[in-house]
């Protein structure tokens, strides 16, 4: 999938917001996740996930970090997310079902942490963009 000029600058844009909020941003997306989504803990259940928790930022970085890399590749996202795709196909037998919803999750707690940047051509390319980025994610488990 390819992104407009104008998507680029709103994914761009959102991210540079994001990495000003590390340690809020990273904490939220997976509490959301797990708070909203019980399940998704079934791939946890070695790590301690109340909120704040050392694994939970680490995680949370993790996710963060994966972002970073494929907002710093929109035109190769494949390439730029290869190794964390074959980790999760092969090694971790994530179901993939639980990509959109931390996608899901993370469009959410951007509109809630960044009301002001988080307009609707942000949203719309964002929402793009993480439905790109676990479509990479889970196009190995085909």
């Amino acid at each position: 999938m390819t992104f407009s000029a104008a998507e680029k600058a709103a994914i761009i844009s959102i991210w540079d917001n994001i990495s000003g909020n590390v340690k809020i941003i990273m904490l939220t997306f997976d509490s959301r996740l797990f708070l909203s989504f019980p399940q998704t803990k079934t791939y946890f259940n070695h790590l301690d996930l109340r909120h704040g928790s050392t694994d939970l930022r680490r995680h949370g970085g993790k996710v963060l970090g994966a972002l970073g890399e494929a907002a710093k590749h929109l035109d190769n996202l494949e390439d730029a997310l290869a190794k964390i795709s074959d980790l999760h196909a092969y090694n971790l037998r994530v179901d993939p079902g639980n990509f959109e919803l931390l996608s899901h999750c993370i469009l959410v707690v951007l509109a809630s942490h960044l009301p002001n940047d988080f307009d609707t051509t942000a949203h719309a390319a964002w929402d793009k963009f993480i439905h790109t980025v676990s479509g990479v994610l889970t196009s190995k488990y085909r």
